[in-house]
């Protein structure tokens, strides 16, 4: 009975579940293999120097990374730009113009939901509507269909 009540008590559960989490670093309460902990290795060389002899040394910009360079601020004009610049201060220029343009993207949408929200107004203010204009088609179409149908009708008579 001492074994059941120890087994419920929630403090005793809890405190078995934090050392085992502490233990292990692991949320996996059903794992019994033991977790070793790597010991720390010796001081590799610095990554600095293994990186630079895999790194190509510059990039020959294009005339258009040379635009965007320009537009995106990175220089003044084409002329200051060197032959050789890094990938990473391209792709930097890149990715700004990249938003730049989402910013004027949005600007466009919003002005454009704007001017029909206006084009809309003023056509409800003149009485127009897209239920009005499909109904004045159809009579359209019906009336050039009873045309049709007595020019058919007067031919087929003469030709009796």
């Amino acid at each position: 009975m001492n074994f059941v009540r120890s087994r419920l008590f929630g403090g005793n559960f809890i405190g078995q579940r934090c050392r085992q989490v502490s233990e292990t670093w692991s949320h996996r309460g059903m794992c019994d293999k033991p977790q070793v902990k790597a010991e720390p290795s010796p001081p590799a060389a610095p990554a600095q120097a293994t990186r630079a002899g895999f790194r190509v040394p510059g990039y020959r910009p294009s005339e258009m990374d040379k635009k965007i360079l320009v537009w995106s601020g990175r220089f003044k004009t084409l002329d200051q730009i060197p032959e050789l610049v890094s990938f990473e201060m391209i792709d930097a220029a890149r990715n700004r113009i990249r938003v730049k343009a989402c910013y004027v993207m949005i600007g466009i949408t919003i002005g454009s939901c704007l001017v029909m929200v206006i084009l809309g107004k003023r056509a409800a203010g003149r009485h127009e509507s897209l239920t009005g204009q499909n109904m004045e088609k159809k009579a359209k179409w019906r009336e050039e269909l009873i045309k049709e149908r007595e020019a058919a009708l007067t031919l087929s008579e003469k030709a009796q």
